[in-house]
């Protein structure tokens, strides 16, 4: 009972606002009427709405059945994943399964057994939906913790994928970062994509078992740790560029990359103590409508705005047909207590209402359409009023749509991605291997030369055979007698016919070698 109460304690202050009623009906000089409000539903357990995809194909345990042990117990491997068997089985599913008292359940990798290798596992999470977080999310591991993950996070709905953050139980030797904590973060650094490793040293698997995401200490740089002063954090979501797109998804994939070691190297005798085990994965948060609707439902298989203020759409995105007098704009947070709803208003004078926001001082009417348009945008807009980014740019998150900078160029690295142009948040779609929001820097296990490319060696994972050095993770370089990207080959051929060609060649030479330098000692004695 008690641990309920403070569960609700603990999620009393994000569900709690004041933007939960839409509009009212008010009396005013002019009569009655609707009075609009920002609004947004209620926060919720994502996971009930989730779909979740595991891979690659075969990544989980049980086909065919192997044997496992733990950390606990290395050498008593009587444990057993089977996926014919229920009671033996560890599908995805488990990870969001109500679990009984006492029990529980879990999604379960196949063990190590390729060593050396890598042991890679990647958990997608889709909604279909734009989400916006309102808590940390935690994913708890059975067994042991990895000890080198990273989180990602989709806006679009899995097409691109951007680091949310990093964890390792080295960040620097996995990443290349130093080691972080959100608590130290500033407020103008509150949505820097960091590396921690506090969620990835060996600590015991019975001891401790949760990651996080920990999107309560990044709401708390803004309304304090018992986050009260809500208001203060609701402005810097609507002023501060990118931050309230950095608490958005439609999709997360935890992309494991190695698991517990239970120490500090892996022991390659006992290979079956190395796995992955996620028993649940919690995310709350709340549908994201634009401040447009206080309710959200579960319809024909994803979630849905019930949207107001005259806008429709699965994320009330768009203006209703004949409320399109102005173009369509979010709601605001701004001004407090109440917000600005920014409601789509009523069909009225096609030419009188037409709206360029600055960027046009044209309009045109098209017949066969019935509809009003801005001529020749100015300050790299388009659309129909001027409201939307020429391919190449992106909207200013911290303009008005009136400003003549309300469009940045994309600045897409030429060579790090697929084309000139982004998303809404300005990152550029990436060639395989880069990273970044222009393309310009690589993934880890990836280095830059006119472009990203794998790494042919590391010192863990692909280490350079027969006394070989790795240089700068790009080749081997080999020692005499021996070739090969990982200087796997001997130079002499497999039989051996060309080294012993070569020994027989020299020792067939040596005879006639020594007979010639006698006899040209001699010649010089008589001389």
């Amino acid at each position: 009972m008690l641990y309920l109460v403070a569960f609700l304690l603990h999620c009393l202050p994000l569900a709690m606002g004041h933007y939960d009623i839409c509009k009212s009906w008010v009396t005013t000089d002019d009569g009655p009427s609707w009075e609009f409000y920002a609004c947004q539903p209620k926060a919720m357990r994502m996971k009930d709405y989730v779909t979740v995809r595991v891979d690659p194909p075969g990544i989980t345990c049980g086909d065919p059945p192997e044997r496992f042990c733990t950390h606990e117990n290395p050498y008593l491997c009587s444990d057993e994943c089977d996926a014919s068997t229920p009671d033996l089985a560890h599908p995805p599913k488990l990870m969001f399964d109500k679990e009984d008292e006492g029990l529980v359940t879990y999604w379960q990798s196949v063990t190590w057994s390729r060593y050396p290798e890598p042991l890679l596992a990647n958990i997608t999470l889709s909604w279909n939906k734009s989400i916006e977080l309102t808590d940390d999310i935690v994913v708890t591991f059975e067994y042991g913790r990895p000890t080198v993950m990273m989180l990602e996070k989709s806006l679009d709905n899995g097409r691109t994928w951007h680091p949310y953050q990093y964890y390792a139980d080295d960040c620097m030797e996995a990443f290349g970062m130093p080691a972080r904590r959100v608590k130290d973060l500033s407020t103008t650094s509150a949505n820097r994509i960091i590396c921690t490793e506090e969620y990835s040293r060996w600590a015991g698997s019975k001891k401790e078992k949760n990651v996080r995401l920990e999107v309560r200490d990044r709401f708390a740089i803004f309304a304090g740790q018992d986050l009260r002063n809500m208001d203060n954090l609701y402005t810097r979501l609507e002023s501060a560029k990118g931050l309230k797109d950095f608490f958005t998804v439609t999709d997360l994939r935890m992309r494991l990359l190695r698991p517990a070691l239970g120490g500090t190297y892996v022991q390659r005798e006992n290979l079956y103590k190395y796995f992955y085990a996620v028993s649940n994965i919690e995310v709350t948060g709340r549908c994201k409508c634009n401040l447009h609707a206080n309710l959200c439902s579960f319809k024909e298989g994803s979630l849905q705005c019930e949207c107001e203020h005259n806008t429709t759409g699965q994320d009330c995105g768009k203006c209703k047909k004949n409320f399109r007098t102005r173009s369509w704009r979010a709601g605001s947070y701004l001004p407090l207590p109440n917000g600005s709803p920014n409601a789509c208003a009523a069909a009225g004078s096609a030419f009188g209402n037409c709206e360029c926001y600055g960027h046009s001082n044209r309009c045109s009417y098209i017949d066969f359409l019935n509809v009003v348009t801005c001529v020749s945008c100015k300050h790299n807009t388009r659309g129909q009023h001027c409201q939307h980014c020429r391919l190449g740019f992106y909207r200013n998150g911290s303009a008005e749509l009136d400003d003549e900078n309300v469009c940045i160029e994309c600045n897409c690295n030429q060579i790090g991605s697929l084309h000139d142009r982004c998303n809404e948040t300005g990152y550029c779609e990436c060639r395989e291997g880069a990273a970044g929001p222009k393309c310009d820097d690589c993934l880890p296990n990836y280095y830059w030369r006119q472009g990203c490319f794998p790494n042919v060696c590391d010192e863990e994972l692909l280490i350079c055979q027969n006394g070989g050095t790795c240089y700068q993770n790009q080749r081997c370089i080999c020692p005499a007698g021996f070739k090969g990207i990982l200087c796997e080959q001997s130079k002499c051929d497999s039989d051996n016919k060309a080294c012993n060609s070569a020994s027989s060649t020299y020792l067939s030479l040596t005879p006639f070698l020594i007979s010639a330098l006698i006899l040209q000692l001699q010649r010089l004695l008589d001389f």
